[in-house]
């Protein structure tokens, strides 16, 4: 099953082959600014099973915890589509927003949860944080 992670504007798409082998949400502050959202959420694929098409601009950060983490985002419209991390080099994470599919597995790992707003309930299937 291939699913189809796209920008805003379409230039820039990733293609992943079979299913995620994580799901994860994450509430920290670096996702909320990123996404402009209360969190971010990503499905992680193994790197030979995404296949990148068009161009990307990326950005580094370290992380909280020291490791880096690159983004990748259409230089046109700037949707942040996937990103690598040296936390799981083996692993490519798409923004789940990116395949724009309502059917799309819900996440199964939670991270960063202290900094949930408070508002916001935790997610039904969660087995656990990280």
């Amino acid at each position: 099953m291939a699913r189809i992670a796209t920008c805003s504007c379409g230039q820039l798409k990733v293609t992943c082959e079979g299913e995620p082998h994580r799901l994860s949400i994450c509430h920290c502050y670096e996702c909320q600014r990123r996404t402009g959202s209360a969190f971010g959420i990503q499905a992680r694929f193994r790197n030979e099973d995404v296949r990148v098409e068009g161009q990307s601009s990326e950005w580094t950060r370290v992380g909280d915890e020291g490791g880096r983490i690159t983004f990748h985002f259409c230089p046109t419209c700037g949707t942040t589509v996937y990103y690598t991390g040296s936390y799981a080099p083996e692993s490519t994470a798409v923004a789940v927003g990116a395949f724009a599919d309502r059917t799309f597995p819900g996440p199964t790992v939670e991270v960063y949860e202290e900094r949930r707003h408070p508002w916001l309930e935790k997610p039904k299937g969660i087995l656990r944080s990280e």
